[in-house]
């Protein structure tokens, strides 16, 4: 490295102390300028290095902007949209499912197909109560005595060889507040209910809870007469409750308390009138059974449950539900054996 000329060499041929200090100070110079990348291959390597991590950082927050970009796009057309109301979902999710699956759910949550069973049942439950109370005039309109009786969609224990009373005395309300009650119930609940887990599974578990229920009062009661949907609204409202009561801590503690106490208030007023028309209904009147309240409400809370807290799961995959059917066909079975053999009303 040292190539300069200085002076004189020293007698002998030996090169000078000046020459040699200088000579070991460029040397030394040239390695530490080596080492901190002045200028040598380490700057460069160093500063390509440096170059390439700008470029990833500034694609990264391309990336990014574009992808929030995208998200509030989306979120722009679902608001417009009228088929996906993202604030109702909201609100729905909160109210029927446990924190883990509301993502889940809002993610592919439509309204198509809209709630066409609950909106179906209930326009055909309030079609049957207008034609016996206006097409077929009563003495009043609270309480429908005679002429429901002679219905051919009433359950009445000397008509149990037709078979579709079972099933269609759901169509027939004992008088306004009786109608009034299952319709708000089923259409405030049950619209929700199907907006989540859609009609198919609703459908399930409503008229689980209707058959239960003539079967229940046919068993409990054999010698009176059934009317109303309170057995589909009680197995709603059984399979909503047991969800709640299951998955409390993670379905909104304060809005929990609030739906189990409206849940309580409407099973206790619900109840007050199905006592009252079966007890202490006047002389002239028709007492009729309330077994389908309860008989509802356990299937509800047997196979409803199920039902409803298998949002995201295989429903035909989930051994907790076979068990709930096998339970109910074996109450079923023996129902139909009862009716046959052994019931009073033979």
């Amino acid at each position: 490295m040292c190539f300069r000329e200085t002076g004189s060499a020293a007698p002998g041929g030996s090169v000078s102390n000046g020459l040699l200090d200088s000579c070991a100070a460029e040397w030394q110079w040239w390695h530490v300028r080596k080492d901190t990348g002045g200028g040598g291959p380490r700057t460069m390597a160093a500063a390509h290095d440096l170059e390439i991590e700008e470029d990833v950082n500034l694609n990264m927050e391309t990336e990014m902007k574009e992808e929030l970009e995208e998200e509030k796009m989306r979120e722009g057309r679902a608001d417009k949209d009228p088929f996906k109301p993202r604030k109702v979902h909201r609100i729905v999710s909160k109210w029927m499912l446990p924190e883990p699956v509301r993502r889940t759910y809002l993610e592919r949550a439509n309204c198509l197909p809209p709630p066409l069973f609950i909106i179906f049942i209930s326009i055909a439950e309030l079609a049957v109560f207008i034609y016996y109370a206006v097409w077929k005039p009563q003495k009043q309109w609270i309480t429908l005595d005679t002429g429901i009786l002679e219905s051919p969609f009433i359950y009445r224990p000397e008509k149990r060889e037709e078979a579709w009373r079972f099933i269609s005395y759901m169509l027939v309300h004992a008088g306004v507040q009786h109608i009034l009650g299952n319709l708000i119930m089923q259409l405030g609940l049950g619209i929700p209910l199907e907006m989540v887990h859609k009609g198919l599974r609703v459908g399930l578990v409503y008229l689980a809870g209707v058959i239960a229920g003539s079967l229940a009062s046919s068993i409990f009661d054999p010698l009176k007469s059934l009317v109303g949907a309170s057995g589909g609204v009680y197995a709603l409202m059984g399979g909503y409750f047991m969800n709640v009561l299951v998955n409390f801590q993670e379905m909104i503690p304060a809005f929990g308390v609030v739906r189990l106490l409206i849940i309580v208030v409407i099973i206790v007023s619900d109840m007050g009138f199905a006592l009252y028309r079966r007890f202490f209904v006047p002389a002239n009147g028709s007492p009729v059974s309330f077994a389908a309240h309860i008989a509802g409400g356990f299937a509800g809370m047997s196979i409803g449950y199920t039902v409803f807290s298998c949002f995201d799961q295989a429903l035909l995959k989930d051994p907790r539900f076979w068990t709930a059917i096998a339970a109910y066909l074996a109450f079923v079975l023996f129902a139909v054996f009862f009716n046959i053999f052994l019931s009073p009303a033979n």
